[in-house]
């Protein structure tokens, strides 16, 4: 078994409702094992800043599925929730992206790991922290040793 960790996001419709019930969905992947869940952060929109606020979160899971296999099941359920890619960094009713699994470092044309801006984002990394404060960032690091780059960043944990 693998340790992947999963960046939540959602900014439209019940943004809370939807993660919590993201957060279920991860339980039901199959071959895995939800093991921690950080606690909701309203963090401000990056890049395309006229939309609603986001709320974030991580998830720890313990899986046998590989990489992509991973990134397969967890677009599967954005669709679910119903998302569009429409705008790259726009609205989204569900947005779930593979931050890390094991220490592994990859960088193929559909995943890149660990995902190439984690260690730039507020509300990846305060998430991150709370499921895994001794975190090492393959390539960068503690996860700890990047928080103080991000603090300026609106955040606030719910």
């Amino acid at each position: 078994m693998a340790t992947a960790y999963i960046a939540l996001g959602a900014n439209l419709g019940d943004p809370v409702a939807t993660v919590n019930a993201a957060f279920t969905a991860l339980e039901a992947l199959p071959q895995s094992a939800l093991t921690a869940r950080s606690a909701l952060y309203r963090t401000a929109p990056v890049g395309i800043e006229d939309q609603p606020e986001f709320i974030n979160a991580a998830a720890r899971i313990e899986t046998a599925l590989a990489p992509e296999a991973l990134l397969d099941a967890l677009l599967a359920i954005e669709q679910d929730f119903g998302r569009i890619r429409a705008l790259r960094n726009g609205p989204r009713t569900l947005d779930l992206d593979v931050l890390l699994y094991d220490d592994q470092v990859l960088d193929t044309p559909r995943l890149i790991l660990p995902h190439p801006r984690l260690h730039l984002r507020a509300f990846v990394l305060y998430p991150l922290a709370d499921i895994g404060p001794d975190l090492r960032i393959p390539g960068r690091g503690s996860l700890a040793a990047w928080l103080p780059a991000v603090a300026n960043q609106g955040i606030v944990r719910l």
